[in-house]
């Protein structure tokens, strides 16, 4: 369970909420004096709007404690997921990158060359320096490679500027009585001069006894890796530090070392806690995150992604302004949706509407006939006043607060989608690697050279490698005619290979055969492949040359990267899943790659809005946007490739990561016009007699009625004993309860159905209007109040429409003045007369 929110302690750094408190205050006050004043002037008058003024200043007594609390605790929150986010994203990286290393150190170890000069079967040590710097030059990844014997003599390394004879390092005994690789973090000798270093090693085997004769040590370029993370996934202000840790809470990486020093103890918050952790005399929110399995590695153990933000930088971001470049109606339709979106905004619009409501009713008791008393009038005009202050209060809490949430979503968005071009990008990286790694291969391309090449061997050395790199569906190896001779996995057990070889395709072969050098590889696009089954991927060659001629291309090899499953790890693994959230690789064309979800599978296209595809190489943006029926926010970015792969190498192909979290389904044009049309702003004039009339919105229009007919209002949550569809529209009944003026029950009908034939569809701003006939009294189901306005009699005109249908009901429209919507005028006495027949309650 999560301790409780400390407010105060956050609240000197959000100016904008202490503004709220301090007007929340101010009209808490102005409310109880306006009660006051009610009760002592005109206690008579006021009886039937006496109670909901009590209810509104209990509700801002109420507010005034919960309200500022639900604001703090939202931006904390907000804070805390975003500095979370990137947390996960540093040890997610991190695992996923040191995985790699562990399938590498166990492939290298058991190349037969090395081994047999760690055996003492060879003397060349310049060829066996130059095979590990082909390999360095491939998986550039490693600062330093060394070949050690059982001893602790150095018999190789690459590195010229860290010479080392020998170690004493307990690592070297510990690997060779291991049967698997061994992960070494801290200080050594195999690397002096440096506070730490990371090493992946492996014991090595005599390539014909198979006698242990030393071992390979891989040393991963730690600290220019976490560089490139931090680079790319701190925020571009440099408000938080990201770090890496151990298990003991030390610090082992830091995105500035000035800030937070490598070596460095600091508090941890794994449970993403909302409050305030202290180091070095600096109040900080700190959000800490463990590893996961990632292919069944754990990564090193006890390590953890940790991000930091000082209290007074915390919430002191630059605002996108997202309200402002909204559409009205896309910030209205969001709006509808506050409940689920943020119980915060949803409290704040409940409050204005509670205001609207006591002003709507107030103004309805003081109409013709019914109380004109000055005292009463006067207390009304208050609160009419108070009201319209309550509500830019509230007008501008609803935009911090909607403005917060709405920039938390679009972070998250844009951020994730960055992360999926990252590990795609980096995943990929090591895709090129491996096939020119495995080209080299000496015992391939001795097969190859061979007049008949030993198509069971290759087969053996591929089997061995994919059992070790599982990220592909098979490997597979061909002659210098494209001719497939060996599979890993067994993938031409079902083909004819005597009568029916499998051959790749003629331009991928003339790609192959131009490839120059070791350092040179091929991809296919995207899309069904050779071996690789139904499903699209991309296959990975590169050439393999004649032992003793480099310039003579004797086959080549292929790897089928498992995309399907790959990607779709990423993209699952990435998401939030208490958002809902949905993910997309697709191309430049904007066709789907992999997805998360199953409406739109691969090859399909995906609907982007203009300029998302467009995008140049390594940016990101995110917007909210309709997007097929929904609000979501859309975050995209763009691959901008990892070291050397995709930047200097040549290989050009832009994919694009899409990240949508929904904020709910795009509402019917009358909510939104509802939502962005300001009541009581717009009222008609004219000059002769004027009369008051209760207007609401019913769907897309405004209806008006006598205000001498209209009792009150009450909020539809009130409605009981609801009923199924109902012929005569009606749909439940109200019971005399506190806070209510009826004295008796009252059914309730939709005026939606009875006045256009369309059932109102029941949302939390729907109203219950009270109206009279007589001794009779019918509630009216509405979408919302709009105002009281005063109307002159030259300003009612008759309906051209009323023969028609259920319009009866409308006889007469208010002529608007300039661009305001037209008002339909709804004739009390003849919708009486239809709900007759329901025998009304007397």
């Amino acid at each position: 369970m999560s301790p409780p929110l400390h407010t105060d302690t956050f609240l000197p750094y959000m100016r904008d909420v202490v503004r709220c408190e301090q007007s929340l205050h101010e009209l808490g006050v102005m409310w109880r004096m306006i009660e006051a004043s009610a009760k002592m002037n005109c206690p008579q008058e006021a009886r039937n709007i006496l109670p909901i003024m009590s209810a509104t200043q209990a509700g801002f007594n109420r507010l005034e404690r919960e309200l500022v609390g639900s604001l703090v605790g939202e931006k904390v929150g907000n804070v805390l997921a975003a500095i979370g986010t990137k947390a996960r994203y540093v040890i997610d990286i991190v695992v996923r990158n040191l995985y790699e290393r562990t399938a590498d150190v166990g492939f290298l170890a058991t190349d037969r060359e090395l081994c047999a000069f760690v055996a003492g079967e060879r003397e060349d040590i310049d060829a066996i320096r130059s095979r590990l710097l082909a390999y360095r030059s491939k998986y550039t990844v490693y600062n330093e490679i060394l070949l050690v014997d059982t001893e602790g003599n150095v018999l190789v390394q690459i590195d010229p500027d860290s010479p080392v004879e020998g170690s004493t390092d307990p690592l070297i005994a510990e690997t060779l009585k291991t049967d698997g690789f061994v992960e070494t973090f801290r200080a050594t000798d195999l690397r002096p001069g440096k506070s730490q270093a990371l090493i992946y090693s492996r014991r090595m085997h005599h390539p014909e006894t198979g006698a242990v004769v030393g071992l390979l040590c891989l040393c991963f370029d730690f600290e220019r890796e976490m560089a490139g993370i931090f680079r790319s996934h701190r925020d571009r202000e440099g408000r938080m530090n990201m770090l890496l840790l151990d298990a003991r809470q030390r610090v082992i990486a830091s995105a500035d070392d000035r800030w937070v020093a490598v070596g460095t103890t600091v508090p941890v918050n794994p449970e993403g806690r909302p409050q305030v952790f202290i180091h070095e005399g600096r109040e900080y929110l700190v959000h800490t995150c463990s590893a996961e399995n990632y292919q069944g590695y754990p990564g090193p153990a006890g390590w953890q992604g940790q991000v930091m933000i000082p209290l007074q930088l915390a919430f002191s971001a630059a605002s996108r302004q997202t309200l402002a470049a909204l559409e009205p109606a896309t910030a209205a339709g969001l709006l509808s949706h506050a409940r689920r979106f943020s119980p915060p905004l949803y409290e704040v619009m409940s409050a204005t509407e509670t205001i609207q409501r006591v002003v709507w009713n107030g103004q309805v008791i003081t109409s013709e006939g019914r109380g004109g008393q000055q005292q009463l009038k006067a207390i009304l005009e208050q609160i009419s006043e108070t009201g319209a202050r309550s509500n830019e209060v509230f007008s501008r809490s609803i935009s911090d607060l909607y403005e917060t949430v709405l920039e938390s979503r679009l972070d998250n968005a844009e951020s994730v989608a960055q992360l999926l071009v990252d590990l795609l990008d980096r995943n990929l990286y090591e895709r090129a690697n491996d096939c020119r790694w495995w080209a080299l291969t000496p015992e391939i391309r001795a097969a190859l050279a061979s007049p008949q090449p030993d198509a069971s061997a290759i087969t053996r050395i591929l089997d061995y490698i994919n059992e070790l790199y599982t990220v592909y569906s098979t490997l597979y190896v061909y002659d210098a005619q494209g001719q497939v001779l060996a599979a890993s996995r067994g993938a031409l057990m079902g083909s004819d290979a005597q009568s029916q070889p499998l051959v790749v395709d003629p331009a991928t072969m003339q790609r192959v055969k131009a490839l120059r050098d070791d350092q040179s590889y091929a991809v296919t696009a995207f899309g069904p492949c050779l071996l690789g089954g139904e499903a699209p991927t991309y296959t990975y060659h590169a050439a393999i040359h004649h032992p003793s001629d480099e310039g003579r291309v004797v086959g080549g090899i292929g790897i089928v990267f498992e995309a399907e499953r790959e990607f779709e790890a990423m993209l699952k693994g990435c998401l939030s899943q208490a958002l809902h959230t949905s993910a997309y690789f697709v191309n430049r064309q904007g066709r789907v790659m992999s997805t998360t979800d199953p409406g739109k599978p691969v090859g399909t296209p995906l609907p982007l809005p203009p300029g998302v595809t467009d995008l140049p190489r390594g940016r990101s943006a995110a917007r909210v946007l309709e997007h097929e029926g929904h609000y979501v926010v859309m975050g995209a970015a763009v691959c901008q490739g990892y070291r050397e792969f995709k930047t200097t190498d040549g290989y050009v192909d832009d994919v694009l990561a899409i990240v949508c979290i929904p904020l709910g389904e795009v509402q019917e044009r009358a909510l939104i016009a509802r939502g962005s049309y300001k009541a009581g702003t717009d009222v008609a004039s004219g000059a002769g007699t004027l009369r008051m009339y209760a207007t609401v919105w019913c769907g897309q229009h405004i209806l008006a009625m006598p205000a001498t007919q209209v009792a009150e209002s009450v909020p539809a949550t009130l409605l009981t004993g609801r009923t199924m569809a109902d012929p005569s529209g009606r749909i439940g009944m109200l019971v005399p309860q506190a806070g209510i003026a009826i004295e008796r029950v009252a059914w309730v009908y939709d005026l939606g159905q009875l006045v256009n034939g369309r059932p109102t569809r029941l949302e939390d701003a729907s109203e219950i209007v009270v109206v009279r006939q007589g001794p009779r009294t019918v509630g009216l189901l509405v979408d919302a109040l709009h105002a009281v306005p005063e109307y002159a009699d030259e300003q009612i005109v008759p309906s051209p429409f009323a023969p028609q249908g259920a319009g009866k009901l409308v006889t007469h429209f208010v002529k608007p003045e300039g661009d305001q919507p037209l008002i339909q005028l709804l004739d009390i006495e003849k919708l009486f007369e239809k709900l007759i027949a329901p025998a009304l309650p007397q």
